[in-house]
């Protein structure tokens, strides 16, 4: 997937939520880290599955795939949430895991990009394609 000014602009203008913690690209974020700490990991992945390639996909195509992931995630630490902005929001999910693990997983569901955080450290889009 071509990484397109468009795109990029697109991600960095979302949020992404983790229950009740809001990240956004560069910047940290007091709450996640919390978490990262609590579930004894040093970094952590915003990964969705739905809408493969930005391409807008229907609501139970989307849900299909998010139940897909959560299954993927049933012995990992994670947390539900959203991210989005305006009218485009989607399902995600917050992971304990590494960004390369978390490449690897968000390529698995064809996400154009991830977005990942190291504890003390600032949300960070990570391409993926």
């Amino acid at each position: 997937m071509k990484h397109t000014a468009r795109l990029l602009r697109a991600y960095r203008a979302s949020c992404y939520f983790a229950g009740e913690h809001a990240a956004r690209i560069g910047q940290g974020v007091p709450g996640l880290d919390a978490l990262l700490r609590r579930w004894r990991v040093r970094e952590g992945v915003f990964i969705a599955a739905g809408n493969p390639f930005s391409k807008r996909m229907a609501a139970g195509w989307n849900a299909r795939r998010h139940a897909a992931l959560r299954e993927r995630l049933r012995a990992l630490p994670h947390v539900e949430g959203k991210g989005g902005a305006k009218s485009w929001w989607e399902a995600h999910c917050f992971i304990g895991i590494n960004a390369a693990r978390g490449r690897q997983l968000a390529r698995l569901f064809r996400q154009n990009a991830m977005v990942a955080l190291r504890r003390r450290g600032r949300a960070r889009l990570v391409w993926v394609f």
